[in-house]
């Protein structure tokens, strides 16, 4: 087979429009094939479901430890982070937090976050309008994951800013990446000095952390930037998912009353909702040796985006992916990643979005919203703002 090389496609991603609906300029990316060049950035790019699953699990040729992002300081600010290793520096990390986000602990965690979830909700469904980004999806997770890894109670106000931060850090050079940058540096100042040993509640993941740094597990040095990828990476998928999954029922109660009808339809559609309106819509790979995809010729040294969000609208994968269906099967979605950087605290993140659609589910009839308000970020795409009334039986 001859090696062609990827067709070159002109596109911008990061113009205002473009993150605000991206949805055109992904489908043209899946149509040039199963990596195309993007000339503006300088980078390839996959969309298509079936190569983004496959370039995921093979981290040997699509390395991490080159940079996930797109502009060389955001690259080297996050060196050393968990989601910028390969092994097997990757595996030291992640293995630190392993037990405290297995199966049987998120388990464990399950009665306290239902709680938790029923009483938010309660209180909400009592005022009968509210803001779900600000009052129900943004709140729920900040609290559960922030008392998790233990952080002090000062400071936690600008945790979601810094993470809105990290994230649009990673997009090309320019005036926004210029304003990402700096707040990303705060967030890595305030873990240094608030979320040290003495100041971490005991028995926190964030003191794990700091212990496994003592007993020579992992670099001293690590400690922070792990901390930081679980603070960052803990809460806009599950904020995100909470505030879509209200949207779409709006939108679609047909299918709320589907869920309201059958509770064991929720992780199935917690799924569509991560499928159809994924949180992170990228994270970049650098090839490892020359790759043949599809006969198509992908250099080594080629930074590639895997086009996440578009993946999970391919419709080589997806039958009608632009319908949302709580009864599909969405399971390979790969709104959390996939292989060895698959999100590591996804089974947090079910937990805490099955538990508040529970919530919902025992009080709410029907949902109304007013005209959502989108936040523009180089990386996530989400919601700043969504007014909703809830009707209740």
């Amino acid at each position: 087979m001859t090696n062609h090389p990827a067709p070159a496609l002109d596109i911008d991603l990061f113009t205002d429009e473009a993150m605000l609906d991206p949805w055109p300029l992904y489908q043209r990316i899946r149509d040039a094939g199963p990596v195309c060049y993007l000339p503006r950035l300088g980078v390839h790019a996959m969309g298509r479901h079936a190569q983004v699953r496959a370039a995921l699990g093979d981290w040997e040729t699509y390395s991490s430890a080159g940079g996930i992002g797109l502009n060389d300081v955001a690259n080297e600010a996050t060196r050393g982070l968990i989601i910028a290793t390969d092994p097997p520096e990757h595996d030291r990390l992640r293995g630190v937090l392993a037990e405290r986000l297995s199966p049987r602990e998120i388990r464990r965690l399950g009665e306290d976050i239902r709680r938790r979830a029923a009483e938010l909700v309660g209180e909400l469904v009592e005022r009968g309008s509210f803001d779900t980004v600000t009052d129900l999806a943004q709140g729920f997770p900040l609290s559960i994951v922030l008392d998790l890894i233990g952080l002090p109670q000062d400071g936690r106000d600008k945790v979601l800013t810094w993470a809105d931060a990290a994230f649009s850090a990673s997009g090309p050079e320019g005036p926004r990446t210029d304003a990402a940058l700096p707040l990303l540096e705060d967030q890595m100042v305030y873990l240094a000095t608030r979320a040290t040993p003495d100041q971490l509640a005991p028995g926190s993941m964030g003191r794990a952390i700091y212990e496994a740094a003592e007993a020579g597990k992992i670099d001293p040095a690590s400690c922070v930037p792990l901390m930081s990828a679980y603070v960052t990476a803990g809460l806009d998928t599950t904020i995100n998912a909470i505030s879509n999954a209200v949207w779409y029922f709006a939108e679609h109660p047909e299918q709320w009353d589907a869920v309201r009808a059958d509770r064991t339809l929720i992780p199935g559609a917690f799924n569509e909702i991560l499928r159809i309106e994924s949180p992170v819509q990228f994270f970049c790979r650098v090839t490892t040796r020359d790759v043949d995809v599809e006969g198509t010729l992908l250099p080594e040294g080629s930074r590639v985006m895997m086009m996440y969000a578009s993946a999970n609208r391919d419709e080589r994968r997806w039958a009608d992916p632009t319908r949302f269906d709580v009864r599909r099967d969405a399971a390979e979605h790969v709104a959390f990643g996939y292989g060895m950087h698959g999100c590591a605290g996804q089974g947090l993140a079910r937990l805490e979005g099955h538990s508040i659609l529970e919530a919902l589910a025992d009080r709410v009839v029907r949902f109304e919203t007013g005209t959502p308000q989108r936040r523009i970020n180089q990386l996530i795409r989400g919601l700043s703002a969504l007014p909703t009334t809830v009707h209740t039986a």
